[in-house]
This record gives C-alpha cells, sequence and structure tokens, in this order.
C-alpha cells in the first residue's frame, strides 16, 4: 500500500500544476498516477515515424492566468516562437478572416447582404436578448438567419458533432465573437477586415517537441512522484482507497482527479445510483486528429483555417509546419509542409477512421488549401476519445448531483473533462485549476475557477 497525503489522477496541464503546487507549499508526500507512458494528456505530442511532429489536436500557447505564465517561464524560458494569428473561415467558396461574423465584407455581396440583413435585424429587435435556451436558438437571434446558415450552425455542429439545439448557450464567454452590427456595416462599407478579436490574436509555440514539449519539461523534475501506465481499476471513495490496473494500491487523505468525471464516477465502487445515472448524462465528443506531411515547401502563410461545409471532413486545418519549423523532419521547411487535421464524431454523429486520411489529404487539396499533388510524406491518424465536454441543456444540472457527492469525499475532479466545462478548458486555465486546488488543500485557500 502507497500512503499519500494527495494522490493525483493525471499527468496533464492540471495534474501537473497541482503537483508543482504541492511541492512549492511544502507538500511532498504526492504521487502522481497516468494511464499513458508519458505526460501532457490532451496536450502531448507525438512524432511520427517518418519524422513529423504533431499535436492531440489544435493547440496554441496564450494565457489569462500568472499561474500558467510562470509554468511557461520556469521550463521553457526563450524556447518559444511567438505568431500574429491568420485564421481564415472557408464558406460558401468564399475565405473570410476570423471571425467570420466580423468580416462579412469578404463574402460573395448577395451572401453577405443575407448576413448584414440577418445581423442588424438581430441587433436592433428583442431577438439579440432572447432565446438563451439553447445554442442554436441562441446562434440565430444574436446572428441572424444569414450567418447562422452559412457558417455558425453548420459549423458548430461539426466542431461538437451535436445538434446546436442540444446545447446550452451559457458556456459561450469569450469563445464567440458577439459583435456590434454597426461595426460589421462600417467595416463591409470601407471594406476594412477586423482581425483583432479574442485573447489569442497573438500566440505562441514551442520551439521545438509540439505542445507537449511543455508538459514533458515540467513532468521531469519530479519523475519520483509520476507513475505512468497507471491507469486507475477503482476508487473506494469511502476508504479513501484506489487501485491502478498494475495493482497497486494508493491510500489517500485527497483525491485530486483529472480523468473524465464520468468515468470516475464509474470507476468509484460505492458512488450511489443517482451520481451513476447523473454521471451517464455528461456528454462527449471523439476527435480524429489526421495530419498530412508534404514533401513540399511550406509556402502558405496562414495560421489555422476552419470550414463549414459538411462535404468536408474536418472542420479545421492547422498550418503545423508553420508553428514551428520543428514540427517537419530536420526543421527543413524548405522541403517539407504539414497540415493537422480534426474531425470529429458522437454517438450522434459517429464518423469512421476507416479511410479518413486519404480523405482528409483529398480534401485538402479540393479547397484549395494545398495546391497541386504534392507528395505526401506521412499520413498519420489519431483518435482522441475524449476531446470536447460538450456543454448539453442538461449538464450543470448533471454536474450539481455528480460534483458535490465526490467534494464530500475530499475527491476534487478537475481540468477539462474533471469539471468537465469547455468554457475553461485551455491549458492555462486547467494549470489554474490545479494550482488552486491545492492551495485549497494545504492552506484552505479559496478556488478562482470551480
Amino acid at each position: 500500500m502507497i500512503n499519500a497525503h494527495v494522490a493525483v489522477i493525471g499527468a496533464g496541464p492540471c495534474g501537473l500544476g497541482c503537483l508543482r503546487e504541492l511541492d512549492r507549499l511544502g507538500t511532498h508526500d504526492v504521487v502522481v498516477l497516468e494511464a499513458a507512458s508519458g505526460p501532457g494528456g490532451l496536450a502531448s505530442s507525438v512524432t511520427d515515424a517518418r519524422g513529423f511532429t504533431w499535436d492531440r489536436g489544435g493547440h496554441v500557447v496564450f494565457s489569462h492566468h500568472g499561474e500558467f505564465d510562470r509554468l511557461l517561464a520556469d521550463v521553457l524560458g526563450d524556447d518559444l516562437l511567438h505568431h500574429d494569428r491568420s485564421s481564415w473561415v472557408l464558406a460558401d467558396g468564399s475565405w473570410v478572416p476570423y471571425p467570420f461574423q466580423n468580416n462579412l465584407h469578404r463574402l460573395d455581396p448577395d451572401t453577405a447582404l443575407e448576413c448584414l440583413i440577418g445581423l442588424i435585424e438581430a441587433g436592433t429587435s428583442n431577438a439579440g436578448s432572447a432565446a438563451r435556451s439553447d445554442f442554436g436558438s441562441w446562434i440565430h437571434a444574436t446572428f441572424g438567419p444569414g450567418v447562422a446558415r452559412h457558417f455558425m450552425a453548420p459549423y458548430n455542429e461539426k466542431v461538437w458533432a451535436t445538434d446546436p439545439s442540444a446545447m446550452s448557450a451559457d458556456w459561450i464567454a469569450e469563445r464567440v465573437s458577439t459583435t456590434d452590427w454597426r461595426a460589421v456595416l462600417a467595416s463591409a462599407l470601407s471594406g476594412t477586415d477586423d482581425l483583432a478579436w479574442g485573447p489569442n490574436n497573438r500566440f505562441a509555440f514551442p520551439a521545438e517537441g509540439g505542445t507537449g514539449e511543455i508538459w514533458r519539461r515540467a513532468a521531469e523534475p519530479y519523475r519520483d512522484r509520476i507513475r505512468y501506465d497507471s491507469a486507475v481499476d477503482w476508487v473506494d471513495a469511502g476508504a479513501g482507497e484506489l487501485r491502478t490496473v498494475t495493482g497497486d494500491e494508493v491510500a489517500f487523505d485527497h483525491l485530486v482527479s483529472t480523468m473524465p468525471v464520468d468515468l470516475l464516477v464509474q470507476r468509484t465502487i460505492d458512488s450511489p445510483d443517482d451520481v451513476r445515472e447523473a454521471a451517464g448524462e455528461l456528454v462527449h465528443n471523439t476527435v480524429h486528429v489526421v495530419g498530412v506531411g508534404y514533401e513540399a515547401p511550406l509556402s502558405d502563410d496562414r495560421s489555422w483555417l476552419y470550414f463549414a461545409d459538411p462535404t468536408v471532413p474536418f472542420y479545421r486545418a492547422t498550418n503545423f509546419a508553420k508553428y514551428s519549423p520543428a514540427n517537419v523532419p530536420g526543421s527543413d521547411t524548405r522541403r517539407f509542409s504539414s497540415w493537422m487535421c480534426e474531425v470529429s464524431s458522437s454517438a450522434t454523429h459517429t464518423r469512421s477512421s476507416d479511410g479518413l486520411g486519404e480523405e482528409v489529404e483529398s480534401a485538402l487539396r479540393s479547397t484549395g488549401v494545398v495546391a497541386g499533388r504534392p507528395e505526401v510524406a506521412s499520413l498519420h491518424v489519431e483518435e482522441v476519445p475524449y476531446a470536447y465536454p460538450v456543454p448539453t441543456l442538461g449538464r450543470d444540472a448533471a454536474l450539481e448531483r455528480v460534483l458535490p457527492w465526490l467534494e464530500e469525499r475530499r475527491i476534487h475532479s478537475r481540468g477539462r473533462f474533471g469539471t468537465w466545462r469547455y468554457e475553461v478548458g485551455n491549458m492555462d486555465h486547467a494549470v489554474k485549476m490545479g494550482t488552486d486546488v491545492a492551495r485549497r488543500i494545504v492552506n484552505g485557500d479559496p478556488e478562482e475557477l470551480v
């Protein structure tokens, strides 16, 4: 039996943020259990057999929280590359700068007029403040039917693999630009682009190793406290004990869990039926990450691209060689380029990975992202089973039954899937949550994101 004051499930951003802060506060009686063979979780990276590096989805480095800033400075120092965002949306055959709804003048005249009229009508009626009961209604009420039809509704259905009408609108915050129609009209009349919206309009990226390099370096000083390939088999909340699939048993005073909370409840042997039922109501999607490496020079200066068209398999394509030359073999962007594409799937919007790599590569060419027929040097397909926690209409009610029960038993469920809140699901949020729960355990300090 391993005795630990704090056991942590997961060596991703939240778990490592917690471990670092516990160590800083003088609490060293900690064990971290990570199911994978290395750190990083959803923010890990892989280098394929041809030497191309890929993330497990689209990540860029920006921050709302000093806790993340300090971690980044500690582990990477100056080993960061900085970029101004250049992000575009392909809609009805037109490339429109992100955010789409801020730059409608880039559309063909008829489509632009339809979108503008709808946006103005939504902004000058009571519709803009109405119908927040679901995300689909909110889209139409806020942006009008044109923006909804040409981009917002089909794009969000692709991302979430969920009908927007089944989602709450309460998660939006800074995730969706709610522009003033007057500014959009002024932009349309002057023909100028609005490119500055959002916290990631300037971002950083590790110079080498992909996003996962941050977490590899963050984990290294604590390797004696992290047990890899140690998925949790069961938790006994009442006894304060757990066992891993490798047979290790751990007794804990506090458990900080960053695993998906629905799985945590399933594996907690004394969780009551009503808590299990509530956890079973939580919905997530799966993302297939398809990396296409080309033997062709990097020539595109754009950062990432969005696609609303349902006939295009991916919702986002990231110009991964632009993020860092080290993402291609030998850092040789005069010879290689790479695009990382994301395709969502869910129980209601199923998607097989069979033939998906070839389909994605073909779509990169048919959409004009990749010109001609360059030689494919690498085709890497990876499935991320838990990618986005979907903010369904019943999510908050389910969490209100699940999380308090766990907290009463000193089980603190944190991170993107621990709290099941996409709205605070970035790496900086995860580090902040991990840091805050460590301070609460040691000093009783209040948490800011829970």
